[in-house]
């Protein structure tokens, strides 16, 4: 019984210097490590080491994590089973199971990570050691379990595993708040991991703007429509606009026009469009527009209508931000007017409203805040029209035909 009870405290200990190992980790930058190993710091090189495949070390981690806790677990029941005997039993040994299990919250989880977030330098030198012998130990059951895991899943899974995508968002913030990294550096690594999820149809130009020619228009007036929008491509109609029959560039028409072909021969200078649903990955269709070299494609929905028109400029500013040209008009999609309240645009996406408001902001069916009106009005509204949830107050400030163009947001902390 002494062993046994000697094997849980050795356990608990082992499961707070785990836990105060993540939260380190994740709280240094690669230039931190470079520093403390400039100014002659022990263990830092073994940090670098880490850093360098942090994926298979901190796998390694959350793997003994698991079997640490489940091991001292399963030896508390025992150690409870055996002192209670008798009548009663079971309620006795799930009393104590819960018992130790808010003990090791407050000690292994909340203390020892606290611990490694506010002393994220010592606490990773100190735990270097313990890190390195994991990774180096169990860098082959872990890769073989995670094998596993990608195999059951639908796709192809994560090679580097599943705990990764945290990891390095919690370095990017970490860097950000140490002034290692600027604003737009971190948070271009974290929409790196938001385009993984993004559909096409939240980052297309939706179809009501659209700018598009009729096959019936000659060269002339094609090109004229592109120098008045500012566009060197735009999509060319047959019977309507869900009946898209090609793709007129700038530099075809001109050239035509310079050779003397000129009337209605538009149609003999597009080019095959790419079709793509508005369900499809962002990400994947960035490496399908890439390798076949394309700028433009139509979107459409379930039932083959034209949804909209999506560019490579367009999934590179999810990446990057805003790519702005000399033909691009300054709208800005947030403008904060006073504290607690901002105009923002139609377009803006529900989850960036929320992030900006400090509200979980309802997302179902639509990806935009005009689509979240239209859905908690009912109808299509008009100039002045005001929708609440949770404190925050939507109202219609601009429409443009039946579709809402700005919006005044006002946040009201009360509620």
């Amino acid at each position: 019984m002494t062993l046994l009870w000697g094997a849980v405290a050795l356990l608990v200990l082992f499961g707070s210097v785990l836990a105060a190992s993540e939260a380190s980790l994740t709280r240094l930058t690669r230039a931190r490590i470079i520093t403390l190993r400039e100014d002659g710091r022990r263990n830092a090189p073994l940090l670098e080491k880490i850093e360098s495949d942090l994926p298979r070390y901190l796998n390694s981690v959350y793997f003994t994590v698991m079997l640490v806790q489940n091991g001292s677990a399963i030896l508390v029941a025992i150690l409870a089973e055996h002192t209670f005997a008798g009548e009663g039993q079971g309620w006795w040994v799930a009393a104590a199971s819960a018992v130790f299990t808010l003990a090791y919250f407050v000690f292994v989880e909340a203390m020892s990570k606290t611990f490694g977030v506010l002393h994220s330098d010592r606490a990773a030198l100190l735990v270097a050691p313990v890190v390195f012998a994991l990774g180096k130990a169990l860098a082959l059951p872990t890769r073989m379990l995670i094998g596993l895991a990608n195999l059951l899943l639908p796709g192809k899974g994560l090679k580097e595993g599943p705990f990764v995508e945290e990891e390095i968002r919690s370095m990017a913030s970490a860097g950000h708040e140490e002034g290692l990294l600027e604003k737009s550096q971190a948070e271009m690594i974290h929409s790196v991991f938001d385009f993984g999820d993004r559909l096409v149809r939240e980052v297309m130009v939706p179809r009501v703007d659209m700018v598009a020619a009729s096959r019936n228009d000659g060269m002339q007036r094609a090109v004229d429509l592109m120098i008045k929008h500012g566009f060197s491509r735009i999509p060319v109609y047959g019977d309507g606009i869900d009946d898209i029959v090609g793709i007129a560039y700038a530099k075809d028409l001109l050239a035509s026009l310079n050779a003397g072909r000129t009337g209605s021969q538009l149609t003999a200078a597009l080019r095959k469009p790419l079709y793509v649903l508005e369900t499809n990955r962002a990400s994947g269709l960035l490496k399908r527009m890439r390798s076949q070299r394309i700028q433009i494609a139509v979107v459409t929905d379930e039932y083959g209508s034209t949804a909209g028109l999506v560019t490579l400029e367009d999934l590179l500013e999810e990446l990057v931000g805003d790519i702005s040209d000399e033909y691009d008009p300054v709208e800005a999609e947030v403008e904060k007017l006073a504290e607690g309240r901002f105009r923002i645009s139609g377009r803006l996406p529900v989850e960036r409203l929320s992030r900006l408001v400090g509200v979980e902001l309802p997302q179902d069916s639509w990806d935009t805040v005009a689509g979240l009106v239209l859905s908690l009005h009912g109808a299509v509204p008009g100039p002045g029209a005001t929708v609440r949830h949770d404190g925050v107050v939507l109202t219609v400030e601009r429409m443009s035909g039946r579709r809402i163009a700005d919006l005044l947001v006002t946040v009201d902390p009360a509620e």
